[in-house]
């Protein structure tokens, strides 16, 4: 099986290949520079691991949440690959690579994302045979607002445990087993998530990959974005 993913949701960029079980990956925190390094990246790798596009069977990338840009920018790069090739698309949800990067004997993974303005992504899992199945939907809100059922330990990846002067680790305390504040995600990540899903069945036409922004209006002005952080330090 031949992949190429895209996981562009945050300020790392990583692109992987996967070919017939060996992964090859280029991962950057590099803000702002998703666009300029994510296709030559691409290129370099299919050439290091000696296949054409178009010996590739499908295209996998990181669909959010994150970064509006980022999430934007990795689906116009798997359509634009996928549609040139008349290849399918694996979308893979973002919180669910970052969970990934939790310990392998984790059992429950919460994985948080800064989601900026006041709020982090957040989504639970369980891992079940190496991989984190999702236990509650993902969403936005304020870090403040993150809870766990009674009795639950978790693990804590991603970013959002460093948002707001480390709000979820305050409102959660022993209820997280450890926490990695810098987890990123990495499109090695969404590879191992997508190899399973295109097994199943599951990907779908480029034209049908829809992005996971879950916020409302992702687009907010800058008059909208200052009331909105006034609104929250109240």
């Amino acid at each position: 099986m031949k992949l190429l993913a895209f996981e562009l949701s945050t300020e790392a960029c990583s692109v992987a290949v996967h070919v017939d079980g060996e992964v090859r990956e280029r991962f950057e925190i590099a803000p702002r520079r998703h666009a300029e390094l994510a296709l030559p990246w691409a290129e370099e790798l299919l050439a290091e691991a000696g296949i054409a596009r178009s010996q590739l069977d499908a295209i996998a990338l990181g669909r959010g949440p994150g970064a509006f840009t980022g999430v934007r920018l990795a689906i116009a790069l798997a359509q634009g690959v996928a549609l040139a090739l008349d290849r399918p698309l694996v979308p893979v949800s973002t919180l669910q690579a970052l969970a990934m990067r939790a310990p392998a004997d984790a059992g429950q993974v919460l994985a948080a994302i800064d989601a900026r303005m006041g709020e982090v992504y957040v989504a639970r899992y369980q891992q079940v045979d190496g991989v984190p199945l999702l236990q509650d939907a993902e969403r936005v809100c304020p870090p403040q607002a993150v809870v766990l059922p009674e009795g639950i330990r978790c693990a804590g990846v991603g970013t959002g445990f460093a948002a707001a002067e480390g709000a979820i680790v305050a409102q959660l305390g022993n209820a997280l087993s450890c926490v990695d504040t810098t987890a990123l995600p990495h499109a090695s990540d969404v590879l191992a998530l997508a190899l399973p899903m295109l097994a199943r069945g599951e990907a779908i036409a480029p034209e049908r990959v829809e992005p996971a922004y879950l916020r409302d209006n992702v687009a907010l002005t800058l008059v909208e974005q200052q009331a909105l952080r006034a609104s929250r330090q109240r």
